[in-house]
């Protein structure tokens, strides 16, 4: 029997054993289960800046997750090891109780919680999920670093859980974002609903010739500015990776400009990988 996955907007329709476009969510005997729940292919204890996050808990240190799989396909992906792998990704096996485990043990580090990050946390919802819950029953935070691509429902029912969230926004028009297989509504949608609930940071990473224009980042800052004026924009410099080695990285002087562009509309505005 087949079965729609409705936790993004690519609604894959999977007969049994197959699994979607994200290589995490599989339809096994007729239900939608996450390939990847409690497999873990990275664990650090983190600065909060790397996620990155200035405006939360700064001098903070945070332990992070990753496990595998992703809904997007950006190509010059940075974690593609994981991002674009699947079930045969090399895991270690950490239920959600061990991990909350490790996360209160490493208070006495400096420790304020665990961040849900690497490839995209979203495709593994159900553990992301239990886990929230019982980090905040430990009284510490949970930050999510993701792409933003989820349905409105999933969505609304995690947030309560996250203390904060960096969400990719990779442009400003849907062209850019259907070459990376996403939706720019989508992620529109998840800004302003997080911007209603908890602590937001939002990450543009600039690739020469497709997302380099000043109108763009004017229509971009601008937007962002009516949902919260005072979200703060990392605007990132891109390095060949992945399969998109044929361009050179982005000129310092191109962020540096933008960065000043964005300015314009928005309180708080960073530049990274320069």
């Amino acid at each position: 029997m087949s079965v729609i996955c409705d936790l993004c907007f690519h609604h894959c329709n999977l007969d049994v054993g197959q699994t979607g476009l994200c290589r995490a969510r599989a339809n096994q005997d007729g239900k939608i289960a996450p390939l990847n729940y409690g497999k873990l292919t990275a664990l650090a204890l983190d600065p909060i800046e790397k996620k990155p996050l200035r405006r939360f808990h700064p001098g903070s240190l945070v332990l992070s997750v990753g496990s595998f799989g992703c809904n997007l396909r950006c190509p010059f992906c940075q974690n593609a090891e994981i991002a674009a792998a699947g079930a045969d990704a090399s895991t270690q096996d950490c239920s959600p109780e061990a991990l909350v485990h490790k996360a209160v043990r490493l208070q006495e580090r400096g420790n304020i919680g665990v961040a849900y990050t690497y490839n995209e946390p979203l495709v593994g919802y159900e553990y992301v999920r239990d886990c929230a819950m019982l980090v905040h029953e430990a009284g510490l935070c949970n930050v999510l670093v993701t792409n933003g691509t989820i349905e409105e429902e999933p969505w609304r029912a995690l947030l309560p859980w996250i203390d904060a969230v960096n969400i990719d926004l990779k442009g400003f028009t849907e062209g850019w974002y259907r070459t990376l297989g996403g939706d720019l509504k989508t992620v529109q949608r998840s800004i302003t609903l997080a911007a209603q609930v908890c602590h937001v940071e939002v990450t543009t990473l600039i690739v020469p010739g497709e997302n380099d224009s000043e109108d763009e980042m004017r229509a971009l800052s601008a937007w962002l500015s009516a949902v919260r004026a005072d979200i703060p924009l990392h605007i990132s410099r891109f390095f060949p990776r992945y399969r998109m080695t044929n361009r050179p990285p982005t000129p310092v002087e191109t962020v540096y400009r933008l960065a000043d562009v964005a300015r314009e509309q928005l309180r708080y505005v960073y530049t990274g990988n320069c």
